[in-house]
């Protein structure tokens, strides 16, 4: 008895003592310490440390205590910038069928058509699905890619319930002003460029749709009353006016429609050139920056690289660099055509190599496309945003660059993502600049699992996935 009574004496004033004194929770989630932010949105440029509670910026200060944090992850040496934007970016079929493989497919069925003989299948018009996978930009330290036109009215909801609503990259889009989409066969059918389903799309699905695209239009046959000049380029500018968003131009002079029209006539301010350093365009005459595009610049014509498999030449893009042309934003175009040997990344490092700096690519890659789309609460680390993250290093040794036209370009500079944290989960993080070494791990990570559903066997409890 007296044994139980000191016991229940002790309890009386140790169990009020302790509630009094509760646990302390961490003040923030997650804790990026000693790295270098680059956010041209808010105009820093220094060494400081980034907090993240419940999926959003909590925090972008120096010296935030590490205690504050349930994780913190050392970046010393390293870029901690906003999460990239991606703004030409392929997902999706595009206009190719489901059963785009399958003899009996539509796509077939138009290639047939347009073969040169009855008989015989033009083997460049029979495509497979366009696009890449989402997540594949995650590796860039891009959070947010824009689908540049590989759905129109008729795909879109396709291309979002398929791709866009199970990604965990973030996916805007432009709407290809042919209602087909994008390499379905009909680009070229100005039937298909259907201006008021164009405007209702992009107006029903506004939070997804940031503009309007138009590509690939007629750019060899003779003109005629069935494909008139400017055909895709007024219906997609109409489309736009009636939806008030930007168009994005892929476009291929001739002598009918120079370049010098697009984007000196043509292109509204605020409208997007991409692929601004493809062959076809004079963008550098007798050595010099053509007048042009300056002229065209002035007018607010916004110019991006849209780098791709075919639309980027050092001739044109090293010139207008050493003479002052950047283009406002970089931009992968992302494909099946150039996904082995592209990324925003590479793309970056090319400009690099330029002499442009890394703080001025950064804004090129976060504010300035979030502003071109209309989408500013995207590309900064403003607090209470998303924690859209990348962590970035810029490396040095020699490395060698390869153009569209199979030429090279020797640098000694190069960008590469270590990790990128999308609305505050850590997404990407091939080193494990996040995790703990596996001697040091938690005893659940030694655990074997007997049921599935049984708890994992993870060093950490960081959201990841």
């Amino acid at each position: 008895m007296r044994h139980l009574f000191t016991a229940l004496f002790v309890c009386a004033f140790v169990i009020p003592a302790r509630a009094q004194h509760p646990t302390q929770q961490p003040k923030y989630d997650l804790l990026l310490k000693g790295g270098h932010v680059i956010d041209p949105a808010n105009g820093l440029d220094a060494k400081m440390d980034v907090a993240v509670l419940l999926g959003r910026i909590a925090a972008v200060q120096k010296d935030i205590p590490a205690n504050d944090a349930g994780k913190v992850v050392d970046v010393s040496g390293l870029y901690v910038t906003p999460g990239l934007i991606d703004i030409h970016y392929h997902i999706g079929h595009g206009g190719a069928p489901l059963n785009w493989f399958a003899p009996d497919s539509s796509d077939h069925e138009i290639a047939l058509l347009t073969a040169p003989t009855s008989t015989q299948i033009d083997p460049h018009a029979v495509l497979v699905p366009y696009g890449v996978p989402a997540d594949l930009a995650l590796q860039s330290g891009v959070t947010t890619v824009v689908d540049a036109g590989s759905a129109g009215a008729d795909t879109f909801l396709q291309e979002k319930e398929e791709v866009i609503e199970h990604a965990k990259v973030r996916v805007l889009a432009f709407l290809n002003v042919v209602s087909n989409g994008m390499k379905g066969g009909l680009e070229q059918t100005v039937d298909n460029m259907d201006v008021k389903r164009c405007a209702d799309t992009v107006l029903r699905y506004s939070d997804i749709i940031v503009g309007v695209k138009t590509a690939h239009y007629w750019p060899q046959r003779p003109l005629d009353e069935l494909h008139p000049t400017w055909a895709a380029v007024d219906r997609a500018i109409a489309c736009a006016d009636a939806a008030k968003v930007p168009v994005m131009y892929d476009f291929w002079p001739r002598p009918e429609r120079s370049y010098a029209d697009l984007i000196l006539q043509k292109a509204r301010p605020g409208d997007i050139h991409t692929h601004v350093f493809a062959q076809q365009f004079p963008i550098i005459v007798d050595g010099k920056l053509n007048p042009i595009m300056q002229q065209a610049r002035a007018r607010g014509v916004i110019f991006d690289v849209g780098h791709g498999a075919g639309s980027f030449w050092f001739r044109n893009a090293v010139p207008a660099v050493k003479q002052g042309f950047v283009p406002d934003s970089m931009s992968t175009d992302l494909h099946i055509g150039d996904f082995t040997t592209l990324s925003m990344s590479n793309v970056m490092s090319k400009f690099l190599n330029m002499g442009v700096p890394l703080a001025d690519l950064i804004r090129r890659s976060t504010v300035n496309p979030a502003n071109e789309i209309h989408r500013p609460e995207l590309g900064t680390l403003t607090v209470g945003r998303e924690a859209d993250i990348a962590v970035l290093d810029e490396q040095h040794g020699h490395f060698g660059f390869v153009d569209c036209g199979y030429a090279k370009m020797e640098g000694t500079s190069r960008v590469v993502a270590q990790m990128t944290i999308r609305a505050g989960r850590i997404l990407y993080d091939p080193s494990g600049l996040s995790m703990v070494q596996w001697e040091k791990a938690r005893p659940q990570y030694f655990n074997i699992p007997m049921l599935q559903g049984s708890l994992p066997a993870t060093a950490d409890s960081y959201p990841r996935n």
